[in-house]
C-alpha cells in the first residue's frame, strides 16, 4: 500500500519535475480561497512543441511514481498548451505566446503566488511568496481586480433619483 502525498509533497514533485527538463518561469500559485475545484495551479513555459510534450509526459510520470491519480492530460495533439490534472494540482505547460496571451496569472491573481523556479523575465522578481498574510502581487505589477461600485442611480425629468431596474431573465 502506497502513502498518499500531501499537496504541498504533490507541488513540490510537479515544480522538480518540471525543473528536471529545463522549464522556464515556473510559478506555483495556491488558489484555495478562490475556488474548490483544485488547490495549485503550477505554470511554466517551454521553448518548443516537443519540450511541451516532454515536460508534461515527465510530471505524469512522475506522479504516477509517487502514486498519485492523474485526473487527466488535455493538449498534447497541439502541444502550444498541455495540462496535467491530478486533482488538488493542475500543471499547465505552455509556449511563451500561448501563455503571454492567456495570462492565467492574472486570471487567478487573487491567490497566492510562490516564488517563480527559472525566472527568464524581469517580472518574475516582483512576484510575493505565498504566505497567509501577505497580499499577492500579479506578475505585471498592475493592481489587483477592483469591486465595481454599484450602479448609479438614474435622475428623472423632475430631478429625483430613480434606481435602475434589472432586465428580467430570459
Amino acid at each position: 500500500m502506497t502513502r498518499q502525498l500531501t499537496t504541498l509533497a504533490k507541488k513540490k514533485l510537479v515544480v522538480a519535475a518540471l525543473e528536471d527538463i529545463k522549464a522556464r518561469d515556473i510559478l506555483a500559485i495556491d488558489v484555495r480561497r478562490i475556488t474548490s475545484m483544485f488547490d495549485w495551479i503550477v505554470v511554466a513555459s517551454a521553448d518548443s512543441a516537443r519540450q511541451t510534450k516532454a515536460l508534461a509526459r515527465h510530471v505524469r510520470d512522475k506522479l504516477k511514481e509517487a502514486g498519485c491519480a492523474i485526473v487527466g492530460t488535455e493538449g498534447e495533439e497541439g502541444a502550444e498548451w498541455v495540462l496535467v490534472d491530478s486533482g488538488d494540482i493542475v500543471a499547465h505547460i505552455m509556449q511563451p505566446a500561448v501563455r503571454s496571451y492567456y495570462n492565467l496569472e492574472e486570471l487567478w491573481g487573487e491567490g497566492k503566488f510562490d516564488r517563480p523556479a527559472n525566472p527568464t523575465s524581469p517580472s518574475g522578481s516582483r512576484l510575493a511568496h505565498a504566505s497567509e498574510d501577505a497580499e499577492p502581487a500579479l506578475p505585471h505589477g498592475k493592481p489587483g481586480p477592483r469591486a465595481r461600485p454599484a450602479p448609479r442611480a438614474r435622475k428623472t425629468a423632475a430631478g429625483a433619483a430613480k434606481p435602475r431596474r434589472r432586465k428580467p431573465a430570459a
